[in-house]
């Protein structure tokens, strides 16, 4: 393999500064059309291709953003970053993916990775009991732009990306409501998360309003093994649910383990209601009936934010996305 083109070898070939040459690849007003024609059509026969890394020392910006999700095994974090990533591509921006797996520790080791790598902003779906809250604060007055979505802290004085949490509970709790169901079990989140915590509200504040008509057994469940464990003891006792209700996927993947090695027939049965992001509803038959969460539409809204701070940063914002109901076969 030959050695790579340089401005040097370019400049040498028409006899121009490199200087020029420079400028010329740039579109400079003050560069002749027929020399830049001459200038790129060497460039590109040469193969000549810009040094990114000394582009960016020269900048100070290295055109990456950091993101950190819990895992990036969850549906809901897969089609976020893949909105984040299609759209960040289109601007001449990578992106670094880091897991926290939901632990604050890691977390923090990971926001570390981001800083030595000098990421030009960092979205993050933040652990539970997060260390970092006030180091990020830090980067933003430093100039990084953060962005938090879905899992966010609570009382902080920057931009987030959520979905409509409160209005997605409620409507779930209407939706069962409205099917006239006796006995709910409600599956919820990590307890320590304001996104359980505002789902979890939003629900019973709901069938409290309706004269508390439905029995509601409620437990938080951290991942969908204690969500397996939380449907196995209700199908167990003796005034068993009619109704399951799940917080996210992956809790809904927890009962659904149990409620299908149970024999259990839905919605004959028992019937289900989760909210999604739509892909893990429709792996059962009959489908769940979800209330949609979109990770890929909340990645297009957390990309368009972070690029307007990366024009100037303003007042941070709390952006919501309303929620929808999706029926399927399973009420």
């Amino acid at each position: 393999m030959g050695q790579p083109a340089t401005l040097k070898k370019i400049s040498e070939q028409l006899n121009l500064s490199i200087s020029t040459v420079s400028r010329a690849l740039k579109n400079h007003p003050d560069i002749s059309e027929n020399t830049k024609r001459k200038v790129k059509e060497l460039a590109a026969l040469m193969e000549y291709e810009p040094n990114a890394y000394a582009v960016n020392l020269r900048t100070n910006k290295s055109k990456v953003f950091g993101l950190i999700v819990p895992a990036i095994s969850n549906m809901f974090y897969d089609s976020f970053i893949s909105a984040v990533e299609v759209e960040a591509r289109k601007f001449g921006y990578s992106l670094m993916i880091l897991q926290s797996g939901d632990d604050p520790l890691l977390e923090a080791e990971n926001l570390k990775l981001c800083k030595l790598n000098r990421v030009d902003g960092i979205f993050i779906s933040v652990a539970p009991d997060t260390l970092s809250t006030q180091l990020l604060s830090k980067y933003r007055e430093s100039g990084i732009p953060v962005i938090f979505f879905d899992k966010v802290p609570d009382a902080i004085n920057a931009d987030t990306i959520c979905m409509a949490d409160e209005e997605a509970a409620s409507l779930a709790a209407h939706t069962i409501l409205k099917y006239k169901k006796k006995h709910v079990l409600a599956l919820f989140g990590n307890a320590d998360l304001s996104i359980t915590k505002k789902r979890k509200q939003a629900f019973l504040n709901v069938i409290a309003q309706h004269g508390g008509k439905i029995k509601t057994s409620v437990h938080c469940c951290k991942n969908a093994d204690e969500a397996r464990l939380a449907t196995a003891e209700a199908l167990a006792s003796r005034n068993r649910p009619d109704h399951v209700f799940c917080m996210s996927d992956e809790l809904l993947i927890g009962a659904m383990k149990t409620i299908l090695r149970a024999g259990l027939q839905i919605p004959q049965d028992i019937s289900i209601l989760a909210i999604s992001n739509g892909f893990i509803p429709g792996l059962f038959y009959p489908e769940i009936t979800y209330i949609e969460t979109s990770g890929f539409e909340l990645g297009k809204l957390a990309i368009k934010r972070m690029l307007e701070n990366m024009e100037s940063i303003t007042a941070p914002k709390a952006i919501i996305l309303p929620s929808r109901l999706v029926e399927g076969g399973s009420i």
